[in-house]
């Protein structure tokens, strides 16, 4: 679990609820505070599905290429602190105290009150000036137009990740609305890079960045890459004639290495300095917690973060290419307000049965109504675990050697998953 320290209290009191969708708070914040994220350049991050892993990885090359470069991301898994990184370095308690006691007192003086996540990013901010970083890699929280992040002035490079139908409520309920929103972190003066996309978002996507005459990159795996291969060990493909290794497993992850590259490429053409042994290191090196991750061998145990209907199929997908012909015990815990159908049903054929737990938020389902949904629903056995530390002591104890087991649905309940194997 996250390690408490002072600022914690303060940042996690603050609600989000009620609060208008609006840039107005943050910036005004962030003037107040001197505007650090001027003296910061960004590449900037906003999709669906991916966004998290793209992150990693393009940070991973920038730190390659040696830049002192800042990660900002969300949600975190274990602590707090993952969200605001340097070179792979979180912000330390010290830190984190220092800067919010400068804030707070800002903050508190506003007519409209910042939200939890103005707060978070303006600390983000301010972290990264702090520390004298090169570039940031800055992830959206939600949508784009709008989220809190996007009061930056043109990135340097605007990425577009895997777009779904996600937070319908807030973002729209059609993958063209969601990518208008998304699209709202292009700005004129950036450059744009978009990962392979359903048609219609790619015309939202190619038509924006024509009103404000930003060139864009597509990067689709499929033409990039050649001799594709997934292992428990990451991807290996071929770009450019030259054989790659990415830590990251999954197909899906190819895509999210494409774009990185294609980040990379851009950079490189607006003068940065990022040398092809760089791109090649950095995809090697990157790590990204809780994401098609092994935490053991014999039974093989996997934990995922996907959360949507979209990231369902891809752990769908992924394990078919892993494990063909082979049946997965499950262990998964959604969110009532999630697409609970959305997230079963991709992985239902290759199910032998599924344990589930309640994810630690308020807006869980509880574990007994989803079993009793996959018995009576889909005559599928399931087991209600009280908590997820006794799921995952079930799972392992009914597993025979060479089994596979699979924890998806919340990324909520990763954390809680990999401290049970001794991660933190």
């Amino acid at each position: 679990m996250a390690q408490q320290c002072e600022a914690l209290a303060y940042i996690h009191n603050v609600s989000w609820k009620g609060k208008r969708p609006t840039l107005d708070r943050a910036r005004e914040l962030l003037h107040r505070m001197g505007d650090p994220q001027k003296r910061l350049k960004f590449v900037h991050i906003a999709g669906t599905n991916g966004k998290g892993s793209t992150a990693a990885i393009t940070a991973s090359i920038l730190e390659a290429a040696g830049l002192r470069t800042g990660l900002f991301t969300s949600p975190y898994l274990m602590r707090f602190h993952e969200r605001m990184r340097v070179n792979g370095e979180e912000i330390t308690d010290q830190e984190l105290n220092e800067i919010t006691a400068f804030v707070r007192p800002l903050a508190e003086t506003m007519t409209d009150h910042p939200s939890e996540f103005d707060l978070v990013t303006c600390i983000g901010l301010e972290f990264f000036a702090r520390r004298g970083c090169g570039i940031v890699v800055l992830e959206v929280g939600m949508g784009g137009r709008l989220d809190s992040t996007n009061v930056i002035d043109s990135p340097e490079a605007a990425v577009i990740t895997a777009i779904g139908l996600d937070h319908t409520e807030y973002l729209g309920d059609t993958v063209e609305k969601i990518a208008a929103e998304k699209a709202g972190i292009i700005k004129a003066g950036s450059a744009a890079v978009l990962a392979a996309q359903q048609a219609p978002v790619t015309e939202v996507i190619r038509a924006h960045c024509d009103v404000l005459g930003v060139p864009l990159s597509v990067a689709d795996p499929a033409v990039l890459f050649t001799d594709c291969r997934t292992t428990l060990d990451g991807e290996r493909f071929c770009y450019g004639g030259e054989d790659l290794t990415l830590s990251l497993v999954g197909a899906h992850q190819r895509q999210n290495a494409a774009a990185a590259i294609e980040t990379a490429l851009t950079l490189r053409k607006r003068g940065w300095r990022i040398p092809s042994e760089a791109i090649r290191t950095g995809l090697r090196n990157a790590r990204w917690a809780g994401r098609f991750e092994v935490l053991s061998w014999n039974p093989v145990f996997i934990v995922d973060g996907g959360h949507n209907p979209q990231g369902a199929r891809t752990v769908a997908e992924t394990l078919g290419t892993l494990f063909p012909g082979k049946k997965v015990s499950f262990l998964t815990g959604v969110l009532a307000d999630k697409d609970g159908r959305g997230i079963l049903v991709p992985v239902l054929p290759l199910a032998k049965r599924f344990y589930t737990v309640t994810p630690e938020s308020p807006r869980a389902l509880p574990a007994e109504e989803l079993a009793r949904e996959l018995r009576e629903e889909h005559g599928i056995e399931a087991f209600a675990c009280p908590s997820i530390q006794e799921g995952v002591r079930r799972t392992l104890a009914d597993a025979d050697p060479g089994d596979v087991i699979c924890a998806y649905g919340s990324l909520y309940q990763v954390g809680e998953i990999r401290s049970c194997f001794g991660l933190d």
